[in-house]
């Protein structure tokens, strides 16, 4: 009767935390795509890459980073909910659809 006594208030306990739990879960990064691609016929490589980095409600963002010779810039747009409010390259369209987003 002790142990299962025990194991009730194991259960209670995690019932009880299971909400914070799921909540958690929803804001962690579920859903990444990587492209790599060579924006500029000068260099090779594919050094250049995109990564999309996204929630479970598809929300998150995109950084870019277009490699060239003279230096290397780097670019980040927000994501909602699989839109962003800012025009998207092929490449950051491509990486966000391979984090399982329908552009």
């Amino acid at each position: 009767a002790a142990r299962l006594d025990a194991l009730i208030a194991q259960v209670e306990d995690v019932r009880r935390r299971l909400p914070a739990v799921e909540g958690q879960a929803t804001a962690a990064l579920q859903h990444i795509g990587i492209v790599r691609f060579n924006p500029f016929a000068d260099t090779g490589g594919q050094q250049s890459f995109v990564v999309a980095l996204l929630d479970a409600r598809q929300s998150g963002l995109v950084i870019s980073s277009l490699h060239s010779r003279q230096g290397t810039r780097v670019y980040m747009k927000q994501v909602t909910e699989g839109r962003s409010e800012t025009q998207l390259s092929e490449e950051e369209s491509a990486a966000l659809r391979q984090a399982g987003v329908a552009t």
